[in-house]
């Protein structure tokens, strides 16, 4: 069997990763999937050094996270942002709960990011985004 990319490991940990996605990931990934979103490209379950992001636009540099409660207050999510945003990847973190019940909010919001009228650091209950420190 021909893997895609360098690293099995890494392509097999990504695979398992989207066979578990939860359902705000798989309402979210519907609307994100085929260049649905303004013709921008997005992958599930992205590599990007030791971690995975649910989901990636490579152009733009930018990790979108859908989260449940057990993410609130989160020290290795904290970790994981700064590793991403040294990375150059903005990161934009949204609940479950907000996919689920306003998936047209989140898509705006995604939208406004991608636009650059989002450009600056957000951190509230129900959105976080952390801009890419600039390289």
């Amino acid at each position: 069997m021909t893997v895609r990319g360098p690293e099995e490991k890494t392509t097999a940990r990504a695979r398992g990763l989207r066979q578990i996605e939860n359902d705000a990931e798989e309402k979210l990934w519907s609307d994100l999937r085929n260049r649905r979103l303004n013709g921008f490209k997005f992958v599930r379950q992205f590599p990007i050094g030791p971690y995975f992001a649910d989901f990636a636009c490579r152009d733009a540099h930018l990790v979108i996270e859908v989260d449940g409660s057990q993410h609130a207050d989160s020290v290795h999510d904290r970790r994981r942002d700064a590793f991403m945003v040294a990375e150059g990847w903005s990161v934009a973190r949204f609940w479950n709960v907000d996919v689920l019940s306003d998936i047209a909010l989140v898509l705006e919001t995604i939208i406004a990011i991608l636009d650059g009228r989002i450009v600056d650091e957000v951190r509230s209950y129900d959105f976080n985004f952390a801009p890419a420190r600039r390289l």
